[in-house]
């Protein structure tokens, strides 16, 4: 009988969280999905995979939360961490201009707080398994153009601190991947985003699959490119 995958997608309860989720059900796997609170579309989605899927309450900057959600998957090994949650706020605006509080709110969701999750729960995955995040094309420093200034440096903060993961851990042999999916159309990403959910997040996941077994940490796009840091 055929090994039963297993993915943890942390922030599932829209855009590309849930597309992620929706995406490794219909390919047969199990899914175990976190949400800070109740999600509609998540119970809807449970519903039509009542056997694979599995609905968390995780708040990723509330790190007992983190630690709970260890407690409870000991014994349930992952093939597949992945961690989505990240927010968008002063998006047009510079350091001269936007509330300090959102530049914050940015650098803990987006940078601090995943990588912390990695850090908690990285033994939980299998040896040969895959700890994913999503980062942006936003975060390669080289291609820097003052687009979404704060939210790009958030993004650069985070792939900085998966560096500074992989080299206190050197011995992982985790395939590490900082996930770029290209401008997506969410409520993040606005309606002017270049791509549909469906051109994106499908590739996404195959880029995922074909890293397994594959240990060091990679800056990728959907397309499994390396991107410059």
């Amino acid at each position: 009988m055929a090994k039963e995958n297993t993915a943890l997608v942390l922030g599932a309860s829209r855009g590309l969280g849930f597309a992620l989720v929706e995406e490794w059900l219909g390919r047969g796997w199990r899914v175990i999905a976190t949400a800070r609170g109740r999600s509609a579309e998540l119970e809807a989605l449970a519903s039509r995979y009542p056997a694979s899927l599995l609905i968390e309450t995780v708040d990723i900057n509330n790190v007992e939360t983190v630690r709970a959600l260890r407690a409870r998957l000991s014994g349930r090994p992952l093939d597949v961490l992945f961690v989505n949650a990240g927010i968008a706020r002063a998006i047009e605006e510079s350091p001269a201009s936007a509330a300090e509080a959102d530049f914050l709110d940015m650098m803990l969701t987006n940078a601090f707080s995943p990588v912390r999750a990695v850090e908690l729960l990285r033994d939980r995955v299998v040896d040969d398994g895959t700890i994913a995040i999503m980062t942006s094309e936003l975060g390669s420093i080289a291609n820097a153009q003052g687009f979404w200034q704060l939210y790009s440096s958030s993004k650069a903060a985070l792939n900085a601190l998966m560096k500074g993961y992989a080299g206190k851990h050197a011995e992982d042999r985790h395939a590490l991947l900082l996930v770029a999916p290209g401008w997506v159309r969410t409520e993040m990403g606005g309606g002017d985003a270049l791509l549909s959910i469906e051109e994106s997040i499908p590739l996404v996941v195959d880029m995922v699959e074909a890293n397994r077994g594959k240990p060091g940490l990679r800056y990728l796009d959907r397309f499994n490119q390396p991107l410059p840091w």
